[in-house]
């Protein structure tokens, strides 16, 4: 007879194919306790890949969970309101980036791995059993992120533009506007559709290239930040914002989460069909 992770492997299988995991039958009694912003999104295990191991390709249990504005990770599930206070790690999610590992990218042999890039630049590696568990998981933190967009709608950080202590706010609805962070004067503003590309030099600076609407030529901002990847996740995180609000059955599957709560694992189970987000500057 098979010992707990045997175990714990079967009902992940049974569950998976039923469109949900272990862990969405805790969900929804959990969420009572916990305000509309601060609801459960996902709760699940993976295995971490030791980036400092001794030994080459190891990996450590993780119970990962999207909860509100944030991406917790703990060595065991949450139990009390107090588990959720000690996390071992806590992220933004608007502040990070998930990537799938397509077969060129995989570290090992493991085939369902996913990574996650934390504000400060740091690669964190993933993998789960399943095919399925994979799909939830991206589904997931897409719909986390979309939740927290559409809720916190704009983000400023300070930046220096020629010397000058600025600030860069990102607005849902108006794309991006740098002021003078001593007088608040707005220097320029640009909708997300003038972004035309942009660079970065991996440490602090960023080059956007927008388009003028009256003229149509392009006209470069480099911007420097204490927080680099931070800012570069969180345009990303509104760039696919934007794009899930064209999609139609990403709307009507919002529609649906406003009339019924915040969706859970149980509303987007592997046989929901989310949009795959891309964004390219």
């Amino acid at each position: 007879m098979g010992g707990p992770s045997s175990l714990r492997g079967q009902w992940t299988v049974l569950t998976c194919r039923a469109g949900v995991t272990p862990e969405a039958f805790r969900v929804k009694k959990i969420n009572r306790n916990f305000p509309v912003n601060q609801q459960i999104i996902y709760m699940g295990w993976v295995d971490e890949k030791e980036q400092d191991s001794v030994q080459d390709r190891m990996y450590s249990p993780k119970f990962l969970a999207l909860r509100g504005s944030s991406l917790f990770k703990f060595s065991a599930p949450p139990v009390t309101t107090w588990d959720w206070t000690r996390a071992e790690k806590s992220f933004t999610v608007y502040e990070i980036m998930c990537k799938i590992l397509k077969d060129n990218d995989l570290l090992d042999k493991r085939k369902h791995c996913f990574s996650v890039q934390t504000e400060s630049g740091e690669d964190m590696f993933f993998s789960v059993e399943l095919e399925c568990e994979l799909l939830i998981w991206e589904k997931a933190f897409q719909m986390a992120t979309f939740l927290e967009v559409e809720r916190i709608q704009s983000k400023t950080y300070a930046c220096i533009m020629e010397s000058h202590l600025m600030g860069l706010t990102i607005d849902f609805s108006m794309g991006f506007v740098c002021f003078d962070a001593a007088s608040k004067a707005v220097l320029w503003r640009y909708k997300f559709s003038q972004l035309k590309g942009s660079s970065d030099d991996g440490k602090s600076k960023i080059k956007f290239l927008f388009q003028n609407q009256d003229s149509k030529s392009i006209e470069a901002k480099e911007l420097e930040f204490s927080n680099l990847f931070a800012v570069l996740h969180c345009i990303h995180a509104f760039f696919a914002a934007k794009v899930a609000c064209l999609d139609p059955m990403f709307v009507e599957s919002q529609g649906t989460a406003t009339t019924t709560g915040i969706p859970t694992l149980s509303s987007i189970s592997c046989n929901s069909q989310m949009p795959k987000l891309k964004y390219a500057t």
